[in-house]
């Protein structure tokens, strides 16, 4: 072994020949699909490569919008924005990854289907947990709001004299939108790959993902938008009253 080879040896602990592998722990990682000879069909690489890295993803966006939360508290505005763009870039790659779903033959993917037991999207961990960090967030931004001593339509209309305040709202309506976005396109996904009108694999009926799309975690920050147009409209008709 020469000395260049011994000099950038691997350092790290681990079984894995290089400090890479050891610390991406490559070795696990790229262990947790079904070999080949364990799949009932080639595209089981597809459909758990597509899943299990949108559960890091999930995992990374919950924790960040999380820290977010304890940043908003703190009175770190603009550190929160920060981890809140990553986040919502987070929920961009998770909905671009459904792409590769449809790649896969509807009929093809009837011999996936026959391997996955009960399992659904309704068990994701990931998913599970925007629903808890999704609600605390929210909470720590009014509470901002309120110390500002503002209400949402109060802040986009002074949004210039509170700007991370107002980059904190947008970002949030930006996770929310994400959020439905994933469920929408999700949706659609199984739609075109078993139909709209079955059962899925855990007794649920498909049509149930499409009324998932309306669910908001931040409603009021969406109500602001007709409040806003209709002050708009009255300060036009005041106005032209007035000139």
């Amino acid at each position: 072994m020469s000395e260049e080879t011994n000099e950038f040896g691997p350092i790290l602990e681990g079984d894995g020949p290089s400090d890479y592998e050891r610390y991406l722990r490559t070795d696990e990682l790229l262990a947790l699909q079904k070999t080949p000879e364990e799949t009932a069909h080639r595209d089981e690489l597809l459909f758990q490569t597509v899943h299990q890295s949108s559960e890091l993803w999930l995992k990374h966006a919950c924790f960040e919008v999380e820290s977010a939360t304890g940043l908003i508290d703190k009175g770190d505005l603009a550190g929160a924005v920060r981890l809140m763009r990553r986040a919502v870039l987070g929920m961009r790659l998770i909905i671009s990854q459904l792409e590769m779903l449809e790649q896969m033959s509807p009929w093809e993917y009837q011999e996936v289907r026959k391997v996955l037991g009960h399992g659904s999207g309704f068990d994701s961990p990931g998913f599970n947990r925007t629903k808890v960090v999704s609600p605390e967030v929210g909470k720590a931004f009014f509470r901002a709001v309120d110390a500002a001593g503002l209400d949402v339509v109060g802040l986009y209309q002074r949004g210039r004299e509170f700007e991370d305040l107002y980059q904190l709202a947008e970002l949030l309506v930006d996770w929310d939108e994400r959020i439905s976005l994933w469920r929408s396109h999700h949706f659609k996904v199984v739609e075109r790959t078993i139909g709209a009108h079955v059962v899925g694999t855990q007794g649920t009926p498909v049509e149930l993902l499409a009324d998932l799309h309306e669910h908001t975690s931040f409603p009021s920050l969406w109500e602001a938008r007709t409040a806003l147009t209709e002050a708009s409209k009255l300060a036009e008709a005041r106005d032209a009253a007035e000139s």
